[in-house]
């Protein structure tokens, strides 16, 4: 049993973690702890002492006890007005027209499982035990049931509330949140991923001190602030010290509030977002808040992360994708933007196949009058002069080729330059008496009508059921504006949810991948239904290493859509490696985001190569138990993937120094005493990346940029120096010391002649 209780004391255990909370003798449910894995028996050392309050303390019922001061107990749930001063996780108006609240004690259940909700999605529930504890709000009728699931093997726990009524006046809930939970502090440190369009899931820390730190988003995109959160306790490391985590099932707006109180308490609380929010509940009514993910490890930051990977990939992500390895795909858009015939997708997707991909995706401008992004959406009419032979014809040409058929949607938004909005103009989000405020030309349908609903149901089944499609690209530009009243953005969200239910949930065979503008939605709300998301429009493999290494702390890295572009970039005009960007892509679910055809000879030979060694280290990459090793200890950022069948790491370079020292390379994760083999994927040099130093080593003198350079750079490349060794775990363990990268004095076969973002790759599998 992984919970159990006794005389109202509550003991939640994982496998490496308990969660131990009591009724006390107020009724209030306290919080004992949460942290590494504890034997049973006596816990008061654990207990919050309180012999004596603050002068400024108010009393919760000096009669009984002249030392009991809400705000100074550890608490799992708190009210309003009864001396609990810190953030609380409900607001509601009650009959007597107060926020005064003070919920206790009720009762309890055990459920085996982890009940479905209603209204939204919610994690799996594979193996897990759930505890259900009512508390009821001591005037009125009005309970608020807290659901812990225990997720035993991912080290898991998640929470939700569901606030019920039992009165005949309307109770008005200006701010529900999914869970609060009250920590000793430690002197944290709090990390968010914030960013922008482009710029998504920088790694931001903030050292708590006294007063609050919030991390919220007040639309459904989450560009600016995913809902993820980790408390990182003073000295820990990636791989030792008390972290833990916190998210959010759920892509709506939403609020994570830290606060640490002038006692000494840290207070996490997180949830629906109260801005704009207000919902009235009637009598018998019930109101489900999304639900949270929390975990601990004293493991450091990879012991969070790999909790998170874990149970996203077992109890988040479903379908036929769950634990399959991605397609290699190719996707139409930076080759052809709005630009393109059948003939040219055949062509693109022939170039893409002899590289080695397995799925031509089909982007923006294949329906209605398609032609830029001011018109056709809302619309699903394919446009036959662009495809004579419909997307029925042209998934058929495409599967003949070899590859599987994939498709962009973006169901949600509406232009005005549109049959779909000449009919319904009523369909779109806006206010009857303001001018309505666009974004990316276009307005946002209303998800909260079922008529809506039923329409984008209605007409991308319709196209799923007819043409031979295995993979949808969702996507979604623009942010919400011109809504209604306060219950609006939430049933915006219930009414999206039932969307992708309705179409995938009966369609399991289908990848999807979420987009929001980039990873605007990158959340575990859509992983419920999408396998992968697009982490970001930026194909920079500079950025993206910030990106997906930012990703990294919460989400696995099979979720993480990674594309090899052209360069210079289109995001930065940065100039990097074809190999760098191959080996970043290559920690995601691998794409192409080019037309072959812009590669040099060379270089499409090079692609088709690395695709084929990628194959054989897919698996590990996108599901191997996954680790930062290193990042930005000299500009190096060092990854690591392993399963039992290998370990594959990733190590690049961003700016690279002059006289480069000698740089030692870490393994961990291995068997001492077995023996593996350690080789590095080849990395090719191309000759435009010497320019003048070519003269130095030519035979005759030439110009860097004259025609022979030029001719022969198409066709020909060099090998870089790769590392290769046979030794015992422990050797490798122990680190390996690297040969020496270019120092600007010569040249050496036996010298890694790397520059700048340049990137190796290296496997290691156990000699059998």
């Amino acid at each position: 049993m992984s919970i159990k209780v006794t005389d109202g004391l509550f003991r939640l255990e994982t496998a490496e973690t308990s969660y131990v909370f009591r009724v006390n003798e107020m009724g209030h449910l306290e919080q004992i702890h949460y942290g590494r894995k504890l034997p049973e028996g006596d816990i008061e050392s654990l207990r919050h002492k309180h012999e004596l309050t603050h002068g400024s303390a108010v009393l919760y019922d000096e009669e009984k006890d002249s030392s009991y001061c809400l705000e100074e107990i550890p608490l799992e749930w708190s009210g309003v007005g009864k001396g609990d001063f810190r953030v609380t996780p409900i607001e509601v108006k009650l009959p007597d027209n107060s926020f005064t609240c003070d919920f206790v004690f009720e009762n309890y259940s055990l459920q085996s499982g982890a009940p479905a909700m209603h209204t939204l999605p919610s994690a799996a529930g594979n193996g897990a035990e759930t505890l259900v504890v009512t508390l009821k709000d001591k005037a009125f009728s009005v309970y608020a049931d807290l659901y812990y699931s225990v997720y035993e093997a991912e080290n898991v726990i998640t929470r939700r509330c569901v606030l019920r009524s039992d009165e005949e006046e309307t109770v008005l809930i200006k701010k529900i949140m999914s869970y609060s939970i009250d920590l000793p502090d430690r002197n944290y440190t709090v990390i968010t991923l914030s960013g922008g369009w482009i710029s998504e899931a920088n790694t931001i820390e903030r050292r708590l001190e006294t007063g609050m730190l919030v991390n919220e988003s007040t639309s459904f995109s989450q560009h600016r602030n995913n809902p993820a959160v980790a408390l990182v306790a003073n000295g820990a490391t990636e791989e030792t010290g008390d972290v833990y985590g916190f998210n959010l099932i759920y892509g709506g707006n939403h609020q994570t509030s830290v606060e640490l109180s002038p006692v000494g308490l840290v207070r996490v609380t997180g949830g629906l977002n109260p801005y704009c929010f207000l919902w009235e509940l009637h009598k018998g009514e019930s109101f489900e808040t999304p639900e949270a993910v929390l975990t601990y490890s004293m493991n450091g930051k990879n012991g969070m992360s790999q909790n998170f990977h874990a149970f996203v990939q077992n109890q988040v992500v479903r379908g036929e994708w769950q634990k399959k390895e991605r397609p290699i795909l190719i996707n139409n858009w930076e080759a052809n933007f709005f630009q393109f015939r059948q003939n040219s997708l055949l062509r693109l997707a022939k170039r893409g196949k002899r590289l080695g991909c397995e799925l031509f995706v089909l982007d923006d401008g294949w329906f209605g009058d398609r032609n830029t992004d001011t018109a056709g959406l809302g619309d699903y009419a394919v446009n036959r002069k662009k495809l004579p032979d419909g997307l029925e014809g042209l998934s058929q040409r495409i599967n003949r080729c070899g590859m599987k058929f994939g498709l962009w949607f973006e169901p949600e938004n509406v232009n005005d330059n549109s049959n779909l909005y000449r009919a319904h103009p009523e369909w779109a989000i806006q206010r009857p008496n303001r001018k309505a405020s666009l974004g990316r030309h276009q307005k946002m349908l209303n998800l909260t009508m079922p008529e809506v609903r039923d329409y984008i149901v209605e007409n991308v089944t319709q196209i799923l059921d007819h043409c031979s499609i295995s993979y949808v690209k969702w996507d979604m530009n623009r942010k919400v504006s011109d809504f209604e009243d306060g219950t609006f953005l939430h049933r915006y969200m219930i009414g999206y949810y039932d969307v992708l239910s309705r179409i995938f949930r009966e369609r399991p065979w289908i990848l999807l991948e979420g987009c929001a503008s980039g990873g605007g939605r990158f959340d575990l709300g859509h992983l419920c239904f999408a396998q992968q998301i697009w982490a970001s429009d930026d194909t920079d493999p500079v950025e993206r290493l910030k990106i997906q290494g930012g990703l990294s702390l919460f989400y696995p890295i099979s979720t993480m859509g990674a594309h090899l572009s052209m360069a210079p970039h289109q995001q930065t005009l940065r100039d990097t490696p074809l190999f760098t960007r191959f080996a970043v892509a290559a920690f995601g679910a691998f794409g192409l985001e080019l037309d072959p055809s812009d590669l040099k000879p060379v270089e499409r030979k090079t692609v088709a190569s690395l695709l084929e060694q990628y194959r054989k280290i897919r698996k590990t990459c996108q599901f191997g138990r996954f680790s930062r090793i290193e990042t930005g200890n000299r500009n190096i950022v060092q990854w690591q993937a392993q399963d039992e069948e290998k370990t594959v790491i990733l190590r690049v370079k961003t700016m690279v120094p002059a006289a480069q020292r000698n740089d030692y390379l870490t393994v961990t994760g291995l068997k001492p005493d077995a023996l593996y083999h350690l080789k590095e994927i080849g990395n090719p040099l191309f000759l435009h990346r010497f320019g003048g130093l070519m003269k130095h080593i030519l035979p005759i003198k030439l110009k860097p940029n004259g025609f022979i350079l030029r001719t022969v750079d198409k066709y020909m490349k060099m090998d870089d120096f790769a590392e290769s060794y046979t030794a015992s775990g422990a050797q490798l363990m122990a680190g390996i010391r690297l040969h020496r990268s270019f120092i600007g004095t010569g040249f050496s076969d036996k010298m890694h002649m790397q520059g700048d973002y340049s990137a190796i790759l290296i496997e290691i599998a156990e000699e059998k």
